[in-house]
């Protein structure tokens, strides 16, 4: 089992028994819990072992360590077919097993990410570079996801690459992966953003965005993290990625960021020039960003950044403490006299994100204000209480009643992200320093400083 070391600000310090066992390994356990091993990524299974594997190795998990790692060294196989996300499979997989090599030295996540990693790569194969969102892994063949409007990529999925093709490239010692990632940007710095504002679609064929819609939540969220990790992780060489990021966040703030009649700030999305007044959870994630990149802003803009960040992580512990569970929502609107709260029904349902404690984790590692602390324990309590089932922990379909009905799903995130940013939110911040670790979307930490390969293929 799994435990997590709590201490509360008020010196109330107890141990909490916070996971199950490594459920991949015990089958038995799938009729209770459906596990999530196959949704995004085609067959490929061990998603949770995978994206599980450094948030053991953190915790110091020896013995449940060691299983996993004898699950990927036998068992983990790689030449499957089905439909698999790109984004998914890079980040869950080859981001744990990247993460994985570099806490461990062990060969067997290198080879395992190398080898991963190969297959992605024919995704890449369109006129603009751009990759296809969808990939058959077994026989390279990609796609755009039915879904997408004109058969456009995604710009959190294309643009959440960067991080760990770069390790790739620096770990293989062959460019090709570090040269699609710089293609990427070089696209997206030669066509013209609408007001300095990315939409969320574009043409993997003409290289223009397909419709005018902008978010920082879902389908864009994670395409601006990775341009302030990109800069941090060249140990600040990237010069390009910081540009980009800065105007993008100056963008934002100026088109997007609003004050709700109550005070509270949040994120609106873009329509076509019609603000949309819903903040979704999983642009939660971006107070953390801010915060993050608020340390390395200039100086008389540095309390600024700090403080938006902090209201904006305020106002998603308002839509957490706001439900019946002190559980957020998927989705929190500002309109109709609505504050911070789902009035949708389909709105309603978490599981198990991390977004909200990863901004806790950010804003305590740079403030060190206490009531981050106070508010990651209500969420550890909030978990423990409502979502904790027999087999493991299950998102809810309603937070909004004290007696939720579950899901009956343990997303793979769960272990990756939401438990470990909530264990460094109480451990010491030489626990994988941010000075030294830059976090992927799915919280697998990869090592600053690989500044010399960045320059080489940047100037390229």
């Amino acid at each position: 089992m799994l435990y997590m070391h709590q201490e509360s600000s008020l010196g109330i310090t107890s141990q909490q028994q916070f996971l199950p066992p490594l459920l991949p390994l015990h089958p038995s356990v799938e009729s209770q819990l459906k596990l999530w091993v196959s949704v995004p990524a085609g067959g490929l299974r061990g998603a949770t072992v995978v994206d599980a594997l450094d948030t053991l190795y953190v915790m110091e998990l020896q013995e449940e360590f060691q299983d996993a790692k004898d699950w990927v060294e036998k068992s983990f196989d790689l030449n499957m077919n089905g439909e698999a996300s790109l984004f998914e499979v890079n980040i869950r997989y080859v981001g744990g097993l990247l993460s994985a090599y570099y806490l461990t030295g062990e060969e067997v996540f290198k080879s395992k990410a190398l080898e991963l990693g190969e297959k992605l790569l024919p995704a890449f194969s369109t006129p603009t570079g751009i990759p296809r969102g969808v990939i058959n892994l077994g026989s390279g063949m990609s796609w755009s996801w039915g879904w997408a409007s004109a058969g456009s990529s995604i710009l959190a999925e294309f643009g959440s690459l960067h991080l760990e093709f770069m390790h790739l490239s620096e770990l293989s010692g062959n460019p090709i992966y570090a040269e699609k990632v710089m293609n990427i940007r070089k696209v997206l710095n030669r066509i013209e953003k609408p007001h300095g504002l990315y939409p969320n679609f574009l043409s993997p064929v003409t290289g223009n965005w397909v419709q005018h819609h902008v978010s920082v939540g879902g389908l864009g969220d994670s395409f601006y993290e990775y341009l302030i990790k990109s800069w941090l992780m060249s140990e600040k060489q990237d010069s390009e990625a910081k540009s980009m990021y800065d105007k993008a966040l100056e963008a934002i703030e100026k088109h997007l960021v609003k004050k709700s009649p109550g005070g509270l700030t949040y994120i609106a999305e873009w329509r076509g020039g019609i603000l949309d007044h819903k903040m979704g959870h999983l642009a939660c994630f971006s107070g953390g960003m801010i915060a993050l990149g608020a340390e390395h802003a200039l100086e008389e803009q540095k309390q600024h950044y700090l403080d938006l960040a902090g209201e904006i992580t305020h106002t998603c512990h308002e839509s957490y403490i706001r439900s019946d569970t002190n559980l957020g929502p998927e989705a929190f609107r500002f309109d109709s006299g609505a504050e911070a709260m789902a009035t949708r029904l389909s709105d309603r349902y978490y599981i198990l994100r991390p977004e909200v404690v990863e901004s806790y984790f950010y804003l305590w590692r740079l403030t060190h204000d206490p009531k981050y602390r106070e508010w990651g324990w209500e969420a550890v309590q909030a978990l423990e209480k409502f979502c904790r089932v027999e087999a493991g922990f299950s998102g809810i379909r309603d937070v909004y009643t004290t007696t939720p009905s579950h899901d009956n799903m343990q997303q793979s995130f769960f272990l990756a992200e939401t438990l470990k940013y909530l264990y460094l939110l109480f451990s010491e911040d030489d626990v994988l320093s941010l000075k030294d670790w830059v976090f992927n979307t799915e919280a697998h930490p990869l090592p600053v400083n690989h500044t010399d390969f960045v320059l080489k293929t940047s100037m390229q």
